[in-house]
């Protein structure tokens, strides 16, 4: 590329429009990429731990044990602040059932209610993120075309008192005028695929969240059900741990 048009004389060229136009596009590739980082290691992290995870929780010798060792195996921390809602819920049902205002509530709703408010916390930690990449992705194009627009006018501007109009002194500012338009691209095309792949990605998240929250519950409400003298939960066995 010709020195006389490139990046450097394009920006020397511009005005303080032109300028801000171009570090809003820095900024937002930037802050895209590192939210791409971010995203992309914890998709992969729950990919890597969740499975194991949720063994190590099903393959444990008693609820205070499984809470234990999904502590241990799940890094994201999803899962296992998802088990210790739901035994935290069930155990304050056990030891609170006959009186406040839970009393006439059964445990299937308790724990219930638990989860869901557990599950909806979770969703709103895995999705964040994703609202700037969409914003990024859908708005980016049309900043950079924004500078392309303001470039052209300014090109078209200077030539408008010239009594002939050479090719060379119109190409080079509608083509450093173009590079906006590249600008706008670069910054939204990685965010509108990182997207749609992290979407995927919480999206199998989710779907095992929701089933490991069925699972659960259904442990919660009937497994430990059935065994005189014992309590539903050991309450301050699961609080021990969770403190640790």
């Amino acid at each position: 590329m010709n020195s006389e048009l490139g990046l450097a004389h394009f920006w020397q060229q511009g005005d303080l429009v032109t300028h801000s136009v171009a570090i809003v596009l820095i900024l937002l590739s930037v802050v895209s990429w590192y939210v791409m980082a971010v995203k992309a290691h914890a998709v992969w992290q729950a990919r890597q731990c969740h499975a194991r995870a949720l063994a190590s929780f099903w393959g444990a010798p008693s609820l205070p044990a499984a809470i234990d060792a999904i502590r241990r195996e799940d890094r994201t921390g999803i899962l296992a602040n998802l088990a210790i809602a739901g035994a935290n819920a069930a155990g304050l049902h056990h030891e609170h059932a006959d009186r406040g205002i839970g009393a006439g509530v059964s445990v299937s709703e308790f724990v219930t209610r638990s989860l869901r408010s557990q599950i909806v916390d979770a969703q709103a930690s895995i999705e964040s993120g994703l609202t700037f990449l969409a914003s990024v992705g859908s708005t980016a194009p049309f900043i950079g075309l924004f500078g392309t627009v303001w470039g052209i006018y300014h090109a078209l501007a200077a030539l408008s008192g010239a009594t002939q109009v050479v090719l060379d002194k119109v190409a080079g500012p509608v083509g450093e005028a173009l590079i906006m338009t590249a600008g706008g691209l670069f910054v939204a095309i990685p965010a509108v695929l990182a997207y749609n792949a992290c979407t995927r990605g919480n999206r199998l998240t989710l779907a095992r969240l929701d089933g490991f929250a069925h699972d659960l519950h259904a442990y919660l409400t009937t497994g430990l059900r059935g065994r005189p003298g014992d309590k539903l939960v050991d309450l301050s066995a699961i609080r021990a741990g969770r403190s640790g």
